[in-house]
């Protein structure tokens, strides 16, 4: 145990109380949390992050699934503080741009994975997500369109918690109460095979179903209302749920026959979670756009970015023309500290080969999850590269999940954080992984340990109450 000063734990004591005073937190139980109070977190150091007792954790999900980096990377500090010290604040609006941004947008360019043609900057995945529903609406009308406007997503996706972009998230409590989702909104099926296919359909025949259900979709609402489909490669928050080989095969061809714009959501994916630089390259597909955040900068500054493709683009030039005036933007789009910052991270991830880190260790964290699905506990153990999940199951014959009222998810979650490290359970039972994309193959080992003891605290704590 850490040492820890008399004033050391008061000062932990009292932001404890500040918190519970002042303080809302998001995906949280706001009326547990007021019995229990916070987890102070109060310093980064590699892999790992303390807490306001001085307490080591192995931060098993890289923040939010962002901090690529890791909590100490002085390369990006000093980019953020030559930004501020250069030019703190400046915009885009009404054809300025700081230099930063400029710089940024080209290197998207360059960099991404299917032919794109210019970059709408925001500050978040929900809101890049959020300007991309409006330019779907916005191309459609400049084309003349206006009955096509609805648009797909899938059961269990997450795309972001903007009234809009909520819509598209298929996650039933960021719908209910909330008055979501809204109108135009539609979600297709959640192509999990190990949960949603039936007895004996292999991943192909699964797929195949999947693209079959969504072209019954389509011509059930009417091909000329459908604009738009939004996918995640790796649907992150809804369980980290990898698609079915061939899946993405099967379902484009189906967009493209009836002229359905498809966006990749690369807000997890993106920089190299999945062993590429994007989930469309490890999965083949091939967006008209595609949104990115999280690991643009290690998470260290807010920055959020939209790519679209040439005929998009065109029509908002028209459209523009048309009206006078491109009417979208934020306050802080391509802030230039946060371009610094993000411009800093992209180069690290070339000097570092950190895809190439990742191609040789992703292996040994997806053999040490897969050998935990023996685990009584353990339904599914699943993942690709550095991202994967523990589906925890009451029955692991018959797959059956725990009721919600037991509380699993959020006992193995403390018991997690008790033996030193962080993950994130989603999605009923589900125990999400993502740790920084600089871990090592040992760190790795330890991750995978102290999560074999949460599991088998959790068993224990489980049959004690048979």
């Amino acid at each position: 145990m850490p040492t820890v000063s008399a004033e050391d734990s008061r000062q932990a004591a009292s932001l404890v109380e500040q918190d519970l005073a002042a303080l809302a937190h998001p995906y949280t139980n706001l009326a547990a949390h007021q019995r229990t109070g916070p987890l102070v977190i109060t310093r980064g150091e590699g892999v790992r992050v303390f807490d306001a007792s001085g307490n080591e954790y192995i931060e098993g999900l890289a923040g939010l699934w962002c901090t690529a980096l890791g909590f100490s990377e002085p390369r990006l500090v000093e980019a953020a503080a030559r930004g501020m010290a250069k030019l703190p604040f400046y915009h885009s609006f009404g054809g300025k741009a700081p230099a930063p941004t400029i710089e940024l947008a080209e290197r998207l360019i360059a960099l991404a994975p299917a032919p794109m043609s210019k970059v709408l900057f925001a500050n978040s995945g929900s809101e890049a997500n959020d300007t991309a529903i409006k330019l779907v609406w916005y191309y459609n009308n400049a084309l003349g369109r206006p009955e096509k406007k609805k648009i797909i997503s899938r059961k269990r996706a997450y795309h972001g918690v903007t009234v809009a972009s909520a819509s598209l998230t298929g996650l039933p409590a960021n719908h209910r109460d909330f008055d979501l989702p809204l109108e135009r909104f539609l979600h297709a099926d959640c192509p999990h095979h190990w949960r949603f296919a039936d007895e004996g359909e292999d991943e192909e025949r699964f797929a195949s179903r999947m693209a079959e259900n969504l072209e019954r979709l389509i011509v059930r609402e009417g091909p000329d209302t459908i604009a738009a489909m939004f996918a995640e490669p790796v649907m992150g928050a809804g369980g980290v749920i990898v698609p079915p080989a061939t899946y993405f095969a099967k379902i484009q061809p189906v967009l493209r026959r009836y002229d359905i714009l498809l966006l990749a959501d690369e807000v997890i994916c993106g920089f190299g979670r999945t062993s590429n630089r994007w989930g469309c390259e490890t999965f083949g597909i091939q967006p008209d756009m595609l949104t990115c955040a999280k690991a643009l900068s290690s998470g260290y500054v807010p920055i959020s970015a939209l790519l679209v493709s040439e005929p998009i683009w065109q029509a908002m030039v028209v459209e523009s023309e048309k009206i006078g005036v491109f009417g979208h933007g934020y306050t802080y789009s391509g802030h230039p500290v946060a371009a610094e910052v993000a411009l800093e991270t992209l180069r690290i991830y070339e000097e570092r080969d950190i895809l190439g880190h990742v191609r040789q260790i992703a292996p040994v964290l997806q053999g040490g999850l897969r050998a935990l699905a023996d685990h009584p506990l353990v339904g599914e153990a699943r993942g690709v590269g550095l991202v994967g999940a523990l589906e925890l199951v009451q029955d692991k014959r018959t797959k059956a999940s725990f009721a919600p009222a037991r509380g699993v998810g959020a006992y193995f979650a403390r018991r997690a954080e008790a033996h030193g490290l962080i993950v994130r359970v989603i999605a009923g039972d589900i125990v999400a992984v993502s740790p920084p994309l600089i871990i090592s193959a040992a760190e790795i080992q330890e991750l995978l340990a102290r999560l074999s003891r949460a599991l088998d605290d959790t068993l224990l704590w489980l049959r004690s109450k048979e």
